[in-house]
């Protein structure tokens, strides 16, 4: 118990704080094969692309102790491309949606007409079309593009930020949040608990209590001795807490683990499972509405290729084939102490494009919940790391479980002929 609380003095304290195990983020981006026939009306047809793998880096700093029996602290994530792990490079040019005009149309379909017609100027005169041709490199960390200034110019806080676009801009070299969590050095059952996220004991971007509440740990490790039901953390790219249920028992690398997985239930709509109704606006079930923790922008999150979705939701596109094996996402942990051992977490980010009336440059578009990529965060304990794990954790039980009955064994005679003696 002493070794898996969060005091400097416990085994796995150095663990926690630079955490040892080498992650990995693969990517896979849905290239859009006949950009000029979806703004005609017809369905999109999509070519997955990569993976582009990146290694992963993660420590903590300002660490905090606080009197409370909590610790607050930053964990930052660098991210360094590997060729060799990558089918493909980040100089490769792939065609995507327009991110930021077809995000900032469908945010302006509601404003009047003229506003409309304002922006759908600017953009013919910036040579802005509803689909762009650009690498990966620039997708993921961001390029530069005037559209940034129209937009803020014609719309003043529409989109808050300035300069370079990218789905991952923020995410290299950036901490995830103030995070306060129990150390467990009074009450072991609470060790890792999230007690507070940036200062908040709940969040404001959902529509119910339920929804809004910070529950389970930061996702890193959880409190031991844990049972075959679910666990809880609390993910601030997803914007929400989520809980994982129990799916079967095993061993990774000859230590015992419990798997838990994603239920049917995480990404279901308000109809189909009322508790997420605070999630809300809903569209089919297997896709959530992130737009209110995301610059109001029309992004949903899901499971790759909308695995565990409405089937509508892939019959919109061609080019899924979504499967248990290769988009589920899953994490084995050590249930003694509530280290993971082996996971892998993958969402997809999507977004919702449509015709814009008064916008030309949306053309004829159907509405669809478009997916523009997936990606996985892997990772595994290995070399000294699993064998100290090893060691400690199924050795040295095992060999204490073997000598109590050998001590058993032994005592039973002394204990029969001191009753003779007597």
């Amino acid at each position: 118990l002493q070794n898996v609380r969060i005091d400097p003095s416990s085994i796995s304290f150095s663990m926690w704080k630079d955490i040892p195990v080498p992650f990995y983020m693969s990517v896979h981006f849905f290239e859009v094969l006949n950009p000029k026939e979806v703004l005609q009306g017809a369905k999109p047809v999509l070519n997955q692309r990569g993976p582009y793998v990146y290694r992963e880096f993660r420590y903590k700093t300002n660490i905090t102790f606080h009197d409370n029996d909590t610790v607050s602290f930053l964990e930052y994530r660098k991210l360094f491309f590997q060729p060799d792990l990558s089918n493909g490079s980040e100089d490769e040019y792939i065609v995507v949606p327009n991110i930021l005009m077809m995000g900032a149309a469908v945010m302006m379909e509601n404003l009047p007409n003229f506003v409309k017609l304002l922006l759908s100027g600017a953009l013919a005169g910036l040579k802005q079309e509803a689909f762009m041709n650009r690498t990966v490199g620039e997708i993921m960390w961001g390029y530069e593009d005037p559209l940034i200034d129209t937009i803020n110019m014609l719309v003043p806080g529409l989109i808050p930020f300035k300069g370079k676009f990218g789905l991952f801009i923020e995410l290299n070299n950036s901490n995830s949040g103030l995070f306060t969590v129990n150390t467990g050095m009074k009450n072991i059952s609470r060790v890792h608990m999230v007690d507070s996220w940036n200062g908040l004991k709940k969040v404001n971007y959902w529509r119910s209590s339920e929804c809004n509440m910070i529950n389970g740990t930061a996702g890193e490790m959880w409190p031991p001795f844990m049972s075959p039901t679910s666990l809880e953390f609390y993910s601030p790219d997803a914007c929400r807490s989520m809980t994982l249920v129990y799916e079967q028992s095993g061993k990774f690398e000859g230590v015992p683990t419990y798997r838990f997985v994603a239920p049917k239930t995480l990404f279901a709509n308000g109809t189909d499972y009322p508790p997420n109704e605070g999630f809300c606006p809903c569209m089919q079930s297997g896709i959530q509405n992130v737009s209110t923790c995301r610059l109001n922008a029309p992004i949903f999150i899901s499971h790759p290729h909308f695995y565990n979705a409405d089937p509508a939701l892939v019959n919109a596109v061609e080019g899924l084939r979504p499967s248990k094996d290769q988009h589920a996402l899953f994490l084995d942990v050590h249930p003694m102490t509530g280290i993971p051992m082996n996971c892998s977490i993958k969402l997809q980010l999507n977004l919702y494009i449509k015709q814009v009336s008064g916008i030309i440059q949306t053309g004829k578009i159907k509405p669809v919940v478009l997916p523009l990529l997936w990606f996985a965060e892997s990772g595994s304990i290995e070399g000294s790391v699993l064998k100290q794990f090893y060691t400690n954790l199924v050795l040295i039980p095992s060999l204490m479980d073997y000598l109590q009955y050998i001590f058993l064994g032994l005592s039973v005679p002394l204990i029969i002929s001191a009753a003779v003696l007597m």
